[in-house]
């Protein structure tokens, strides 16, 4: 971290490291995929990422100011990561630029979806893309999406910066 970053309290990308590993962890529980029936597939990881990252980044909204750099230095990483998974997958440049920008527009629509509430419509569209999942599926999600909610309200600033999802 530089000098001018540490005097006006900037956030590197970097120290959201152990949050965005938190967040990514929590969206490859296999509850949301075996008990949820959110797809096991690359398309289901990326939404089940948006939709744990997008309930963080609301959640770091109610921060007010103390929230906004580290909101913004989150997205950052979300976008590196997006950027190397999918130049890992093969995908060039040109491709990739593309890609990451529908990923930026795709995390807006689910933060402005999840805003609302995470109500059960946004669900269903962002995870199971439109398709009607069982039931049980949907209510296994709610609750999940419930409790991760609560868990987020719960903890503090400071555990949240540190990774603590709750």
């Amino acid at each position: 971290m530089s000098l001018i970053d540490r005097v006006l309290g900037r956030t590197p990308a970097a120290d959201m490291l152990p949050l965005y590993t938190a967040i990514v962890a929590e969206a490859r529980q296999p509850g949301w995929y075996r008990d949820g029936g959110v797809p096991d597939t690359l398309d289901g990881r990326f939404d089940m990422i948006s939709l744990v990252l997008s309930l963080v980044l609301l959640r770091l909204e109610r921060e007010d100011r103390r929230g906004r750099l580290p909101s913004a230095r989150l997205t950052e990483q979300f976008v590196s990561d997006m950027d190397g998974q999918l130049r890992e997958t093969g995908f060039g440049d040109l491709v990739v630029g593309k890609q990451v920008g529908f990923a930026m527009g795709a995390l807006g629509g689910r933060l402005g979806a999840y805003r609302g509430g995470a109500d059960d419509a946004a669900l269903v569209r962002n995870l199971w893309r439109g398709e009607t999942p069982a039931p049980h599926a949907l209510a296994v999600v709610r609750g999940l999406v419930d409790a991760l909610k609560e868990r987020l309200e719960r903890g503090t600033f400071e555990e949240l910066m540190a990774g603590n999802l709750g």
